[in-house]
């Protein structure tokens, strides 16, 4: 009797146990639920949940840049350094400081390393360089690369790729292209998934189309290979795309009606998941 009871009790510690790594482990984490919202007037939120080949969680924000509540911010170099013109920052910050309502991590950034919780650059404010070119706000920094796709927008809110439509207003460099003419660039990597942003634009260039995909966090969301980044790009109608900066810096910020500011995907930096790492730019939706 005593031995049956001692399996029974040990059996349900084991259960709630179990249930309880479970909850701890997903707490934080967006649902692996998919949704759709309009979140503000001519912007959309989508969350997609893919099981297979892998679990892959991916936010996508739709933005219709014809809509007068539209305006575009990549962010501001600081002033007298032209060598490391910003500060990083997380997303989340970002957004709160500029006022934005939707923010997600921009270019690749330097000096950057991460080798422990006790070693690694940048921290909150410390000074870094984008790899490529940008702009904010008519003011340019950073150095155009030959191998670095840039997204420009000028005063108009009209957008292109490679070429400005009239003066740039605001720009942001991508570590690589992603989709050309409707069609994924050729030798795409299909093995390695992580988790990865990119920014893309519909046939007109009307359209903006902002995608964060969740990774490195078995059983909730491994990450997307380039090729998948280019195929759920072109899901949601872009015709053209860059990569931004991925890995730990891959961030999705929205400002939520009535709720304030709110990390809507699960970045990991330094294998924590939910922690931000502070980033050199971003790109910012004004929507309000």
């Amino acid at each position: 009797m005593k031995k049956w009871r001692f399996f029974l009790f040990g059996g349900l510690a084991f259960l709630a146990l179990f249930f309880l790594s479970v909850v701890v482990y997903y707490a934080g984490r967006p649902a692996p639920v998919e949704m759709r919202e309009e979140i503000y007037p001519c912007v959309v939120y989508y969350r997609r949940v893919h099981i297979a080949p892998r679990p892959m969680v991916a936010h996508i924000v739709t933005v219709d840049l014809t809509c007068d509540n539209i305006r575009l911010l990549v962010t501001p170099p600081e002033k007298g350094n032209k060598d490391t013109p910003l500060r990083a920052r997380t997303t989340s910050q970002f957004a709160g400081e500029f006022g934005v309502q939707v923010a997600i991590n921009g270019d690749g950034f330097t000096p950057w390393w991460s080798n422990a919780l006790w070693d690694y650059y940048p921290h909150l404010g410390d000074p870094v360089r984008p790899l490529g070119y940008a702009a904010s706000l008519g003011k340019g920094y950073g150095e155009l690369s030959p191998r670095a796709p840039v997204l420009y927008i000028n005063s108009r809110n009209e957008a292109s790729f490679g070429k400005p439509l009239r003066k740039v207003y605001n720009a942001l460099s991508g570590m690589s292209w992603l989709v050309q003419n409707k069609q994924p660039v050729q030798d795409l990597n299909d093995t390695r998934t992580a988790p990865r942003t990119a920014v893309g634009l519909d046939g007109p260039a009307t359209r903006l189309i902002l995608i964060v995909v969740d990774g490195r966090q078995p059983f909730y969301s491994e990450g997307a290979t380039i090729a998948e980044l280019a195929e759920l790009m072109m899901f949601y109608g872009g015709d053209n795309a860059i990569m931004l900066d991925g890995g730990g810096s891959s961030t999705l910020a929205i400002e939520m009606p009535g709720e304030g500011i709110r990390v809507m995907n699960s970045p990991i930096d330094l294998f924590l998941p939910g922690r931000e790492r502070p980033v050199g730019n971003h790109l910012g939706i004004f929507a309000k």
